[in-house]
């Protein structure tokens, strides 16, 4: 049941920061994404600079993140739509605050191992999950129909702020206070997200029970409905490839620009800040390319813009060989971003409320499910081929991957339906 929007607001991405709930939500959701952003560069950095991992070992802590997707995914979905979504999202901030926190006490005291840091990743990775499957079903709870794009694309805005500002703040916090301190800030940005969370004031009702609650049963209902419906398939599985590839390419990316490219944490950071200010202009004009192009070509074009982007990216060399980086990092965050807006919309668009949290379990636990196999895939190949092959065979085939699009009737759509026209 959606509430009724709050005077002001409106479907115009300027109105929608004028609902004073979802602009709590807008700011909680900023704040989480810059300590998730912060660590993503501050792991593999410890783990490379101060732990002296391997490429495997640094591989595999993309692995450890990531395989929640695996083991709870799609029983997140089912348990996601029995109860309300915001106590499950401040516990989850809460929670990951604890675990991230522990890493530079660790580091004051001697005693930090990569066994701790695979831990934490790991329990961080199931309260991700739920946090993420809760996140996504949220929005079609407190906003109304109309609100759903422009508030998406708000949400997608914080993707990219994050990863501009985590990318480059990460990398200059390494190299000024320590990879294991700036992970410790992560856990600051979780605990303030908590805070805002807790701020909002639209009830959200208990769901109502199932007559008869049967997980197995209500798990399958959303495996179903995404692999029965021909647009969420696609995307799904397009969605899926995207994921394996890019989970592949970027377990080894810092170990190839740290040691093959021979670049400091710092300039790793700049150089990423200055690709994905592409990211943040593509949150801002998603809705327009769209209406211009028709949102169902605009999502095939940004697929197929991912997997260039990625082979642009193994293209890097010391100086000049820079640039391909940089651009394939703009190109990447970009299509990235305009997938992701154009791909939740339509999901949450198509969905039936009392499926929702069980089809975003669904689309998050095949394509996240796949990033661990990515992650590990990545660290294996590079180890029997070497870096930069492995970040050119993953460019190839995410480019692949926009098949699965163009073997659907995305291959002829201009405009995605609107439910009532597509039954």
């Amino acid at each position: 049941m959606t509430p009724p929007a709050d005077d002001g607001s409106g479907p115009t991405p300027p109105g929608i920061l004028r609902h004073p709930d979802f602009r709590r939500l807008w700011t909680a959701d900023l704040l989480s994404q810059l300590g998730s952003r912060l660590g993503m560069m501050a792991a593999p950095l410890l783990a490379v600079l101060v732990l002296d991992a391997s490429t495997l070992q640094v591989s595999l802590l993309r692995t450890c993140e990531t395989a929640a997707w695996l083991l709870i995914g799609l029983f997140a979905g089912a348990w996601v739509d029995r109860v309300r979504c915001l106590p499950v999202l401040v516990a989850a901030d809460l929670g990951r605050a604890v675990l991230f926190g522990s890493i530079p006490v660790a580091a004051w005291f001697g005693v930090l191992t990569l066994t701790q840091l695979y831990v934490v990743l790991a329990v961080a990775g199931l309260l991700t999950v739920l946090f993420d499957v809760a996140h996504s079903s949220y929005p079609p709870r407190l906003l109304a129909p109309e609100q759903l794009l422009p508030g998406n694309a708000k949400l997608a805005a914080n993707h990219s702020v994050a990863a501009i500002a985590g990318a480059g703040a990460g990398g200059f916090l390494v190299q000024w206070i320590g990879a294991a301190v700036t992970l410790g800030l992560n856990a600051v940005g979780f605990l303030w997200s908590a805070l805002w969370l807790r701020s909002i004031r639209t009830p959200e009702p208990r769901p109502a029970p199932a007559e008869r609650p049967n997980l197995r049963r209500e798990i399958g209902e959303g495996l179903q409905y995404v692999f029965r419906h021909p647009l969420l398939r696609p995307i799904a599985l397009n969605t899926t490839t995207t994921m394996l590839f890019q989970a592949a390419s970027g377990a080894v990316m810092i170990v190839f620009l740290v040691r093959e490219i021979h670049l400091s944490p710092s300039t790793i950071g700049l150089l990423s800040m200055v690709g994905l200010l592409g990211a943040l202009a593509a949150s801002w004009f998603t809705e327009r390319l769209s209406r211009l192009l028709g949102d169902a070509r605009t999502l095939v074009l940004a697929s197929a813009g991912i997997g260039v982007a990625f082979t642009m990216q193994a293209l890097t060399g010391p100086g000049w060989g820079l640039t391909w980086y940089v651009l394939g990092t703009l190109l990447a965050a970009i299509c990235i971003i305009v997938s992701y807006i154009l791909a939740i919309s339509t999901r949450q668009r198509l969905c039936p409320p009392d499926l929702q949290g069980r089809v975003s379990a669904t689309m998050s636990f095949v394509a996240w499910g796949a990033a661990p196999i990515g992650s590990l895939l990545g660290g294996l190949t590079a180890t029997a081929l070497g870096l930069r092959p492995t970040l050119l065979l993953s460019g190839a085939a995410t480019l692949l991957g926009t098949t699965w699009l163009l073997a659907s009737p995305f291959r002829t759509l201009h405009t995605i339906p609107t439910p009532a026209s597509n039954h």
